[in-house]
């Protein structure tokens, strides 16, 4: 029986199992349905993969954003260390300044202390001239006035002591909003229901001993029944506590399920090389993307503050310090996905990655030679690694992947760090593995040579054997006494 057409054999046609070996036609049918099959596999996987993929273009950036935007809300941290640049930039401070100077000079009436000081010479009798010359003052006394106090907020504003009393009071603020968002009780604010309350209970502490130290000993009996006192109600509260949980979920768990999406798109796809390139060159498109959103924003953001409410530099630098950690992640995310897709084709079947990979393992082969000839050799361990350097080196990668993600706010010379470790590990495992001591050279047979003619020796006697038995011809035939004479037989 044919092997190929035999039921059960591995590699054979099938038949159903029933023992029918298989005709040509219709071991034709069966190979072409065969491929049918294969072929609506094959398009089934690309098209789970595109959809895979799509959805991982779609929230790539939504997930950069609201990392982000869960990061300056929920995070009193990430917030601080946002604003914290605002306190030292000049053109803050600058409308800091004017703003405070401006403030503190109208509270001074200076129109009020020049008509003092007239009306104080016209009684003392001063002369005329000097009465009418006092009514001028206003404007150099106002001009005076402006100058000190804005010399004195100078100091204090670019002073170290202004930027602590910033990031301590932003602290403070945003912390109660948090307290209040996420119905935490601690802090002063706090949220019970509908109702924002302000716990004074420190406050009543402190003016209760105060006055006990002072001497009015029944102030100890101030009871502490009543605590807080009601700032406000709003119907919206539960509303914003609501999309505060949602804001923490989603910042949470939606970076998480676009990398499992896209890891599932790699894994469907036939192709897994090419779909890790795809996917990181589209989520690098739709980051650059983002990037220029962000620069179209700023000019939008720009052109809609009016300069007499806040001057452009200073309403530049404020877009650009609460946005630089966006920024900065989208373009940690890019130049990660370059690098991936750069990897991915490093280890594909082109000509410029295999001459990379040549020219790696030429250097690589040289430097472990170098250390052979210098008498440094790696022993077991480089066998060890010649054997399994491709899994050591996807062990690397994988590890270096891995500090990626769990790395908290990653930046673009976070990534520079891992990809030299990523190099450089390889590279040295490459160098121990072809510094291996060589192998001992198998013993090799002498050469062949042809064996000298052995010494000519008389043969012993021996009888000479006796010949096969064959049987003996017949012999001439001779008229017999029976035999009648022919004619021409003797001349024969």
């Amino acid at each position: 029986m044919n092997p190929a057409s035999t039921p059960g054999t591995p590699g054979g046609d099938a038949s159903g199992g029933t023992g029918h070996a298989l005709t040509a036609d219709e071991r034709a049918e069966y190979q072409r349905l065969r491929r049918a099959a294969t072929v609506r596999h094959r398009r089934a996987r690309y098209a789970g993969a595109t959809v895979l993929l799509v959805l991982t273009l779609l929230l790539a950036p939504l997930a950069l954003v609201a990392t982000w935007v869960h990061d300056q809300v929920a995070d009193t941290d990430r917030y601080v260390q946002t604003v914290a640049p605002l306190a030292s930039d000049p053109a803050v401070q600058g409308v800091v300044i004017d703003r405070l100077t401006d403030r503190v000079v109208a509270q001074v009436d200076v129109e009020a202390i020049t008509a003092a000081l007239t009306k104080t010479l016209s009684d003392n009798g001063a002369p005329p001239r000097v009465v009418e010359g006092s009514k001028s003052l206003t404007a150099p006394l106002r001009s005076a006035v402006h100058s000190v106090v804005e010399r004195t907020v100078t100091r204090a504003v670019t002073s170290e002591l202004f930027r602590q009393a910033w990031e301590g009071a932003n602290r403070r603020a945003h912390a109660t909003v948090v307290n209040m968002l996420t119905g935490d009780r601690q802090g002063a604010v706090q949220a019970e229901g509908d109702t924002v309350q302000l716990d004074i209970g420190a406050v009543v502490d402190q003016v209760r001993q105060r006055l006990v130290d002072a001497g009015f000993e029944k102030a100890a009996a101030i009871p502490d029944s009543d605590r807080t006192v009601t700032l406000f109600r709003t119907e919206q509260l539960a509303k914003a506590q609501d999309g505060m949980r949602l804001l923490d979920v989603v910042g949470t768990w939606l970076p998480v399920l676009t990398l499992a999406i896209a890891a599932l798109a790699v894994w469907v796809a036939p192709a897994h090389r090419v779909m890790v390139m795809i996917t990181a060159l589209g989520v690098g498109v739709t980051t650059v993307v983002v990037l220029v959103a962000l620069v179209v924003l700023r000019r939008v953001y720009l052109d809609s503050v009016p300069a007499t409410t806040l001057p452009p530099d200073a309403a530049a630098a404020i877009f650009d310090t609460f946005l630089r950690f966006l920024r900065a992640s989208a373009r940690t995310l890019l130049v990660v996905c370059l690098l991936t897709a750069l990897t991915a084709y490093l280890y594909g079947p082109g000509r410029v990655a295999r001459g990379v990979r040549a020219l790696a393992g030429r250097g690589a082969a040289g430097a472990g030679n170098t250390l052979r000839r210098a008498g440094v050799t790696t022993g077991l361990t480089g066998h060890w690694l010649a054997a399994h350097q491709k899994w050591t080196t996807g062990i690397v990668i994988g590890a270096g992947a891995l500090a990626l993600v769990l790395w908290n706010h990653p930046t673009v010379g976070a990534v520079a760090l891992v990809l030299v470790l990523v190099l450089v590990v390889p590279a040295i495992i490459a160098v121990l593995a072809a510094a291996q001591p060589a192998p001992d050279p198998p013993d090799r047979p002498a050469p062949d040579r042809p064996a000298p003619d052995p010494p000519h020796r008389p043969a012993p006697d021996r009888p000479a054997p006796d010949p096969p038995d064959r049987p003996a011809p017949d012999p001439p035939d001779r008229p017999g006494p029976d035999t009648p004479h022919r004619p021409g037989h003797a001349a024969a």
